[in-house]
């Protein structure tokens, strides 16, 4: 019974991420399962507003928790409703850590990017996520075994991953500006390509003056 409850949850948690990501035109790669939560990986454009991200994010929890009520309110599940809590506030508040790449970890970089260059948003939340999981494990050093392990090690391996792959992000970030057209509202005045916000139009200031965001990487791919 408990790895059905699991599975439920977690299923109808990533169907939230799945069709609210559908319903704004999100190209949804693949989704994991993991016995303790599950990864929406998508490949839309990195550009897309910080808005829908934020509501394909909640989506996930609050369908969950949707179905956690209507389990609880089940005939057959009564003599297990304890269980059924347990395990569904384990994995939301699991899940709601803010560790990349949970929710939690992706819900704080999508914040940092409303004040924060992309790049420095990313790398704060790789690296407060490094320290979350240290602060994590020492809080559960009572509960210490090959699940928790298993689990540290794991999302240690998920950060260096995405640590390494910042290079890919940031010229699709920028390759993204380039190819398409983007109408953000918000104008940010910057020196280079590091200062770039997630949401926002730049004028970078190039010897001495400024040009627009098109014709500055203009002259970066035609390099």
């Amino acid at each position: 019974m408990p790895c059905f409850i699991v599975f439920v949850l977690l299923f109808f948690h990533e169907c939230g991420h799945f069709l609210m990501a559908c319903l704004f035109g999100f190209d949804v790669d693949r989704i994991y399962f993991y016995p303790w939560g599950g990864i929406s990986k998508f490949t839309t454009k990195l550009n897309v507003s910080i808005f829908q991200e934020f509501i394909v994010l909640i989506a996930g929890p609050i369908f969950q928790v949707v179905v956690y009520y209507i389990l609880v309110r089940i005939s057959f599940f009564s003599s297990y409703l304890s269980l059924i809590k347990n395990i569904n506030f384990s994995l939301l508040i699991f899940n709601m850590l803010p560790i990349y790449p949970l929710d939690g970890g992706r819900l704080l970089n999508l914040m940092l990017n409303c004040f924060l260059s992309f790049k420095k948003s990313f790398f704060i939340s790789i690296y407060f996520s490094f320290l979350v999981i240290v602060l994590f494990f020492c809080f559960n050093l009572n509960n210490i075994g090959i699940n928790l392990i298993f689990i540290v090690c794991f999302l240690f391996y998920k950060i260096l991953d995405e640590k390494s792959k910042f290079l890919f992000y940031m010229d699709k970030f920028l390759l993204e500006r380039y190819l398409y057209s983007f109408k953000f509202r918000r104008l940010k005045r910057v020196n280079g390509v590091d200062g770039f916000y997630k949401g926002c139009r730049h004028l970078v200031y190039n010897g001495n003056r400024y040009l627009s965001e098109k014709e500055f990487l203009l002259k970066k791919f035609k390099k």
